[in-house]
């Protein structure tokens, strides 16, 4: 399940009281435990260079990995890890010893393989990704790396379901009561522009009224002097 390179180096430690446990973070090593299959828990710490490069991983809390402590090997499962509010740095880490038996709770990603040569995406298609880990009931052995889907022959409008994913053997879903959605190729939103021809109809529309308001405006200016000179006639009778 692990190799060469899944293998953390640790120390016991009986490090307990709150100045203890800062004066081994601030040597470069965060603490940790070690539960599961063993008869006590094991209070451990390790180099936290260590820790930071597995912690770079995209899958770390899913992936099987050794610990290697004073001369024994347990292999086990990341299933926490603390980080500290205002550094964002790891102070405590959680492992769990598996064995043949254990079954656990793991998020695993979704890879998605032949983006580039999609039909779908090709005529202008959008991946719609709805889940990007899934969550699944897995025995310790058959824990996948991650779930592969192949767009090779998506069309769009086509729905990729968690049906469509081969899983390992007694690896489930948590969700069991629907084969629920984990991308969609979907058709692209086109924002559709005002034609030409509407366009000009707006324009001519437009002038026409701005030409009828200027006629109106000579027309009143013209009626202005008549009075005027009714006005005068008045006058003049006078």
């Amino acid at each position: 399940m692990s190799d060469q390179n899944d293998i953390i180096e640790a120390k016991t430690r009986d490090t307990k009281k709150k100045s203890e446990l800062n004066k081994l973070r601030s040597d470069g090593f965060v603490p940790g435990i070690l539960y599961g299959d063993i008869e006590k828990n094991i209070s451990l710490s390790i180099k936290k260079t260590t820790l930071d490069r597995f912690l770079k991983t995209t899958n770390f809390k899913s992936k099987v990995i050794k610990i290697s402590l004073e001369g024994k090997e347990f292999e086990v499962l990341p299933r926490d890890v603390e980080f500290d509010n205002l550094s964002n740095q790891p102070i405590h880490v959680d492992f769990q010893k598996l064995s043949a038996n254990t079954k656990v709770i793991v998020w695993i990603p979704v890879k998605f393989l032949n983006e580039e040569t999609c039909p779908g995406l090709k005529m202008g298609g959008v991946l719609n990704i709805v889940r990007r880990k899934v969550e699944l009931d897995c025995p310790a052995d058959k824990i996948p790396s991650e779930l592969v889907v192949d767009l090779a022959e998506k069309e769009i409008g086509e729905t990729i379901r968690i049906s469509a994913i081969k899983l390992p053997e007694g690896v489930i879903p948590t969700i069991k009561d629907r084969d629920f959605t984990i991308a969609t190729v979907a058709a692209p939103t086109v924002v559709k522009e005002p034609e030409p021809a509407a366009e000009e109809e707006a324009a001519t529309t437009t002038e026409g009224s701005e030409e009828a308001k200027t006629d109106e405006a000579k027309v009143e200016g013209a009626e202005k002097p008549a009075a005027d000179k009714d006005k005068k006639d008045s006058s003049d009778k006078k």
